[in-house]
């Protein structure tokens, strides 16, 4: 039987379980990984975190996430703060590059508790989201229900972003898995419910793909600013208030978007895989 050791870690209430695979490696089937995720008989989280050795030369580790379905996605806001603060923990600094399959991140520390990764550029063209057909990726021909005319954001993976006056009133566990699954995704997608509290605030809450309903998304929250810049409901800096907490966001001159935000350790322990 194989003993590994864990830490359990959030970012506003979005949790992981994570690995260190850096020296040796820890391949997991999708059915494992649904177990680890499972709350009522494994550890419990939105997503598994495997840290292995990096690829790129720059970068200090390399993130693979898995979500509580097994499969693997491209991107994590809020688990690439908790890996960065763990890393930089490590290290003994107050910056570290995360290598994912999105590309490089960087991130710094902004305060003892507090994490500022640079997510990258906000892709908005129909095909890197991507969508099933051309389309305004700002104007998107969907609708559910209540929901319609979303904004389509790739933040290392895809968002659908709907603006409606109030997020609460969502059954977003009803519509989010329809439209995640909805054919115009063919990669499916995360889907954003976002209500505008003022120029400089948002609400939001995201139904993830392969995860469903979490207290924060960090990719979502950056999808949700660069939607809501987009359709000029706000500036191109706010802060997003997720079920978790708030995020601050700003989508840069360069077109990357910077996210800052907590980070915070609830336990380790070892587990038999």
């Amino acid at each position: 039987m194989t003993i590994r050791r864990f830490t359990k870690m959030h970012g506003l209430g979005n949790d992981f379980v994570v690995f260190d695979a850096r020296a040796a490696a820890l391949p997991l089937t999708d059915a494992k990984v649904r177990a680890l995720a499972d709350r009522h008989t494994g550890i419990g989280c939105d997503q598994l975190i495997i840290l292995e050795p990096p690829r790129a030369g720059l970068a200090d580790v390399f993130m693979r996430i898995r979500n509580a379905d097994g499969g693997e996605v491209n991107a994590c806001g809020n688990a690439t703060r908790c890996v960065a603060d763990a890393v930089m923990r490590e290290k003994g600094t107050d910056h570290v590059v995360i290598e994912t399959a999105a590309g490089l991140l960087d991130a710094a520390r902004a305060s003892d508790e507090r994490i500022q990764v640079d997510m990258g550029p906000a892709r908005l063209d129909w095909r890197e989201i991507p969508l099933r057909e051309a389309c305004d990726t700002a104007h998107v021909n969907l609708s559910l229900g209540p929901l319609s005319d979303p904004v389509a954001v790739n933040m290392g993976n895809p968002h659908a972003v709907f603006f409606v006056s109030d997020a609460t009133a969502i059954d977003l566990a009803r519509l989010g898995p329809q439209l995640e699954h909805h054919p115009i995704f063919p990669e499916r997608a995360n889907i954003g419910i976002a209500q505008i509290l003022a120029p400089d605030r948002l609400r939001l809450r995201v139904w993830e793909r392969g995860a469903g309903i979490t207290l924060a998304c960090g990719s979502g929250a950056c999808a949700a600013l660069v939607a809501a810049a987009r359709r000029g409901l706000t500036g191109r800096r706010a802060f997003v208030v997720v079920d978790g907490g708030e995020l601050e966001i700003e989508w840069l001159p360069d077109g990357h978007v910077a996210m800052t935000g907590p980070v915070a350790t609830s336990f380790s322990g070892d587990v038999a895989l």
